[in-house]
């Protein structure tokens, strides 16, 4: 059960920080635009890739950085552009309001929600590598930590996504979507040059 512990909380300090992916979760969240796909996409692929790093994949993928940096760039430009997107979308006050926002399709929920999480390389470098290392650490306790890191994958992603509708009267503003929006882009923004000074 240490173990467990020991995974979840070291599975909820790598995931809890405000970056891409979480903003996205929250925006859907908050116009109750399929929470759940979008949630169970991120969850899914957290347990995949703590499964993949427990199992050992982590080794692997530390031989190949040629593919860590091919999936940078793309991640760079992804970041980049839905930045853009963000800051113009602040200005158009007509969609700000949750209630009013275009519901987006499921395809269009899964593509983003895809694109956020693996064109990410910090997904693979914690999850797969940062988090495999941990958790083998403890042998043959290792898929215990695995399943604690899950379980910190569920818990955030559940609470970001449907615990952003009690946020719905202080969402009935449009400034605070504007903020909102600006925010999210300044954050993609961050994360993109983040990922320019990162060596993988």
């Amino acid at each position: 059960m240490n173990v467990a512990v020991a995974g979840f909380l070291a599975g909820l300090s790598l995931i809890v920080a405000i970056g891409a992916q979480n903003a996205y979760v929250l925006r859907l969240g908050l116009a109750r635009n399929h929470v759940g796909v979008a949630v169970a996409i991120c969850v899914g692929a957290d347990v995949t890739l703590i499964a993949l790093g427990i199992a050992g994949i982590g080794a692997i993928v530390r031989s190949h950085p040629d593919v860590l940096v091919a999936v940078k760039w793309v991640g760079v430009v992804y970041l980049l552009g839905y930045a853009v997107h963000s800051f113009w979308q602040a200005r158009r006050s007509e969609v700000l309001l949750p209630a009013d926002e275009p519901p987006k399709s499921v395809a269009t929920v899964v593509a983003a929600t895809a694109a956020f999480t693996f064109l990410n390389p910090h997904v693979y470098l914690d999850t797969v590598l940062l988090l495999g290392s941990i958790g083998n650490q403890y042998g043959a306790d290792r898929w215990w930590f695995a399943a604690g890191a899950g379980t910190a994958s569920l818990t955030w992603f559940s609470t970001l996504g449907f615990g952003a509708t009690r946020a719905a009267p202080l969402m009935s503003r449009p400034v605070t979507w504007r903020v909102l929006d600006v925010v999210i882009g300044i954050v993609m923004v961050l994360i993109a040059f983040s990922l320019v000074r990162t060596d993988l």
